[in-house]
């Protein structure tokens, strides 16, 4: 095994149960409950200036804290993402700095190449020939990119409805897909039903490692503030991975005692399909499935998503909220940011900045506030979507 010295092995989150990773690195053996990393933060040797971002250098220069070395990482240059100051929103908003974190500039143009970097080194690692999952779009386009480093098959399973950028690079890396009709809930159901016995599977908290890679994003935030934690981070959520993976990363600072202060994590979901967001209002542990998703949204709308109580503990243990926007608000908000800020932003992103305004709306932001929001991918991704918005607006 390839795995780092403070690395030690698995965690159910359900029964809590410790799971060595040549076992099993899906679920737990003893209830079926999802996995998580656990470390031995004793055996870290970490410094904030080891965790500085370095453009260039993948996620290798985190290992430290995730389960593989530098030279076993499947890795294509993927972090060191810029944080970018947008004054125009922070006057929107009524705070004092909204710093917008660009993901769209990794290398296949979203956040999931971090979940996908770690987890496809598992795949490898584990003697995994073919990999799969079922996409909005993002997870796939990133899983052939990176199953294609790693010299794996990679079999995608889409909705007809995925941009269609997302179908050619899965294509253009060497990836099988299958399209289907309807949306991400029928792929995945098509994905159940068909994937082969010994393919690794990457679907979203089926596998631990997904989290692990997301997690690096809080790294990168807190060193780009200083090592002082920004005081809300807003995320747009579908699975709930980043949400998810940003609470880990948190908790590993506060573990070091690298970070002075914490952030809220806000979830941001589509009025349309908002599971996270019901769930929270009604105070479960877990969400109830939508039964029929809607919105424009495809990147968000998981109606079902399987991470829910961790994605839910994020919110809840950082004080945070969860918010729904309609479709029109969310579309606006990623256009807002284009047109006053320069950025090129997905639609899914919009959410984040339609969630934002609402949570300045009810007090949920102060005047001298930091507010950090997410933009999971590239917005030329989405540019026929946000063409037609402006459209029906008769631009």
């Amino acid at each position: 095994m390839t795995t780092t010295s403070a690395f030690d092995g698995l965690a159910c989150t359900d029964c809590g149960a410790s799971v060595a990773l040549e076992d099993d690195s899906h679920r737990c053996p003893d209830c079926g409950g999802l996995l998580e990393a656990a470390y031995d933060y004793d055996a870290v040797d970490v410094t904030a200036e080891d965790l500085t971002p370095r453009h260039g250098a993948g996620l290798g220069q985190f290992t430290p804290l995730l389960p593989f070395t530098a030279d076993a990482l499947v890795s294509l240059g993927e972090g060191a993402t810029p944080l970018v100051d947008c004054p125009t929103l922070a006057t929107d908003l009524g705070v004092e700095r909204v710093l917008l974190k660009d993901e769209g500039r990794n290398p296949t143009g979203s956040v999931r190449d971090r979940g996908l970097a770690v987890a496809v080194t598992d795949a490898a690692d584990a003697g995994a020939t073919d990999v799969g999952l079922p996409t909005t779009g993002d997870g796939g386009q990133a899983m052939a990119a990176y199953a294609a480093r790693a010299g794996l098959d990679s079999h995608s399973f889409a909705p007809s409805r995925m941009p269609f950028v997302n179908k050619a690079m899965i294509n253009v890396h060497g990836g099988d897909m299958s399209v289907g009709e309807g949306r991400y809930g029928d792929s995945a159901r098509v994905y159940a039903d068909e994937a082969e016995a010994d393919w690794y599977d990457l679907t979203a908290f089926e596998t631990p490692f997904r989290q692990e890679g997301q997690k690096t994003l809080a790294y990168e935030i807190a060193a780009d503030c200083g090592w002082t934690a920004p005081d809300h981070v807003v995320v747009p959520t579908g699975h709930g991975l980043s949400l998810t993976g940003l609470h880990r990363g948190l908790d590993d600072l506060r573990a070091l005692d690298l970070l002075d202060g914490a952030p809220a994590l806000h979830a941001a979901q589509a009025e349309g399909c908002a599971p996270i967001v019901e769930a929270f209002e009604d105070g479960d542990d877990a969400h109830e499935p939508v039964e029929r998703p809607d919105t424009i949204c495809g990147a968000i709308e998981v109606a079902d998503p399987t991470g829910s109580p961790l994605a839910l503990d994020a919110v809840r243990e950082t004080g945070g909220e969860a918010v729904a926007s309609e479709d029109p608000e969310i579309l606006a908000g990623a256009v807002d940011v284009a047109q006053s800020e320069g950025l090129e932003v997905s639609a899914a992103t919009g959410a984040a900045v339609a969630g934002a305004r609402q949570l300045a709306d009810t007090g949920t932001f102060g005047d001298t506030d930091t507010v950090v929001l997410l933009n999971t991918a590239t917005g030329n991704k989405d540019d026929d979507i946000l063409r037609s918005h402006l459209m029906s607006q008769g631009i």
